[in-house]
């Protein structure tokens, strides 16, 4: 998957009882031709799908959609073996997967489930430090010893398949540099969009940490998670009195990702409901077979 190109998916927090649900909208959206899907990554909750069992029967169920965990709960994953799962499913797709990674943020859940709370500032510095992990563990080459204060390999053969662009949900300003540093992508946190003063806040961040080890930042992405409504007539105001999107009739929502594209550099766009939660399947193929082409052909035409 190109850093340059603008992918389109649907993001969605499924619980066991909706698979039939989300394997009829993971066809639907490959048919149609969006890029990609995510799942929401919470273990501790019983009647939820585990993030990755579901991403492997759904890219194994699709010929094109990739997937990714949006994002990974980092804590409750070791990463020498989160890089198995996600190389191997690189594998298995031919490359149909993304790393979505946080440093986890709900410490009560993540406990109870074992694991030994962090400081903030200790969970960031065991980010920066998974992500370097899964870079080395994949790609091929000699065994690889690595010694950080939060994870240790000794000897551990990468796996010979690329590791998969890495993606983040990173808030804090030390998250934010992390990601500049060694992610390919950002997923701006509370479903921020280009308007918002946290975007405008945090990009400059990652950007300047990217240029101060040698990066482009340009290379990383900005995927955003959007909730809307897709409606029949426009609607009078797309954004609401605090500037948050709304949505909008299939035009509305195509000169907003147009401009958010050409004038704010995203890269990306994750459909939600308007309350934040798995759209429904009119609204994916309204998302999929009119907003996603218009939107990539008014962006070629100006790039032409």
């Amino acid at each position: 998957m190109s850093t340059r190109e603008v992918v389109f998916g649907f993001g969605a927090h499924s619980t066991i009882e909706d698979v039939p649900a989300l394997l009829e909208m993971a066809q639907l959206a490959d048919r149609e031709g969006l890029d990609l899907f995510s799942l929401s990554d919470h273990p501790y909750v019983g009647q939820r799908l585990d993030a990755y069992a579901a991403i492997g029967f759904l890219v194994g169920r699709t010929r094109n959609l990739a997937g990714f965990a949006n994002v990974s709960n980092l804590p409750t994953r070791p990463p020498a073996m989160l890089a198995r799962t996600v190389t191997s499913l690189a594998a298995l797709s031919g490359g149909r997967v993304v790393l979505g990674m946080g440093a986890g943020g709900l410490w009560e859940r993540i406990a109870a489930m074992g694991v030994d709370p962090l400081t903030p500032g200790e969970a960031v510095e065991a980010f920066e430090e998974a992500i370097v992990l899964v870079k080395k563990l994949a790609g091929g080459g000699p065994p690889v010893t690595f010694d950080g204060r939060h994870y240790r390999v000794d000897r551990i053969e990468p796996a010979p398949v690329p590791a998969p662009p890495v993606w983040t949900g990173s808030v804090g300003p030390k998250s934010l540099a992390a990601t500049g540093r060694v992610a390919d992508g950002w997923i701006p946190g509370h479903a921020a969009d280009w308007v918002s003063p946290r975007f405008r806040a945090s990009r400059p961040v990652i950007d300047e940490a990217a240029k101060a080890v040698g990066r482009d930042p340009g290379e990383i992405r900005t995927v955003f998670n959007l909730p809307g409504r897709i409606t029949d007539r426009p609607l009078a105001a797309t954004r609401d009195r605090d500037g948050r999107w709304l949505g909008g009739s299939p035009g509305q929502w195509i000169e907003e990702l147009t401009a958010a594209v050409l004038g704010h550099g995203a890269s990306g766009f994750m459909l939600f409901s308007p309350r934040g939660g798995t759209p429904d399947l009119a609204s994916v193929g309204r998302w999929a077979g009119e907003i996603a082409p218009a939107v990539r052909e008014a962006v070629a035409r100006h790039s032409a």
